[in-house]
């Protein structure tokens, strides 16, 4: 079972993780404060607990998370790490990656969120491995040749959108948010103010589902897309970009 670290001082805010992770088949181990979190992960590699995922929230009782999250890089623990706080401008993200962080979430959040962003953190370390041919209702995508075919037609996709429908296949049925595709698909870790994913996204599905009865990429109002077959798949004419 994929096990998961969470530094989080909160009890409700806690609960809610551990649930929300339970449900999606991790097992997590909870600590309440930075020094029982960085004991938690030992200090001599032969005897730390092995954890795929670290979540750590940054204003914690005896400390600042991004300083444990420091600490840990300088130990040489590369465990990957999820800031999960309330601190959430740009200027905050920002920080949280330069000190060592590897993904930064925002109170309140969404459980689906969450769940994906540990789950693309675990994806990383563990490399990422794709099977070559990818399937999906009508939908078949070869990784190496870089090609699309639905229902037999051939998609033709530029780089970019091959690279968001790979990003959508490796999280199908997740949610996933602007900032997301910002930062594993453009590598932007804060948002420039543009509409650069709203365009890119609108080609793809244009071209993905435009002459299909039924859409793969569903737009979640007031938060991002989920991507494959659902209960309330729509038909083209009720698909928005």
């Amino acid at each position: 079972m994929k096990q998961a670290l969470l530094i989080e001082d909160d009890p409700t805010i806690a609960a809610h993780v551990q649930a929300t992770l339970e449900r999606a088949g991790w097992s997590l181990e909870h600590y309440l404060t930075c020094q029982s979190g960085l004991s938690a992960l030992a200090p001599h590699p032969t005897d730390t607990p092995h954890f795929d995922v670290l979540i750590c929230d940054r204003m914690l009782p005896d400390g600042e998370g991004l300083d444990l999250v420091e600490r840990l890089r300088a130990r040489g623990v590369m465990t990957p790490i999820l800031m999960l706080t309330a601190l959430g401008n740009s200027q905050n993200r920002v920080e949280g990656y330069q000190r060592g962080a590897d993904d930064y979430l925002t109170k309140p959040f969404e459980p689906e969120e969450l769940v994906a962003r540990v789950e693309a953190l675990y994806r990383r370390a563990q490399g990422g491995l794709r099977a070559d041919l990818r399937k999906i209702a009508d939908l078949e995508v070869h990784v190496k040749a870089r090609t699309a075919h639905r229902a037999g037609e051939h998609l033709k996709l530029s780089p970019k959108e091959f690279d968001l429908l790979l990003y959508f296949l490796d999280h199908e049925g997740a949610l996933i948010t602007r900032d997301m595709l910002l930062r594993d698909v453009w590598n932007m870790h804060f948002d420039p103010g543009t509409n650069v994913v709203d365009v890119n996204i609108g080609r793809m599905r244009r071209k993905l589902d435009g002459d299909f009865d039924i859409s793969l990429l569903q737009t979640v109002r007031g938060f991002g897309y989920r991507f494959g077959m659902s209960d309330d798949a729509v038909t083209p004419q009720d698909k928005t970009v």
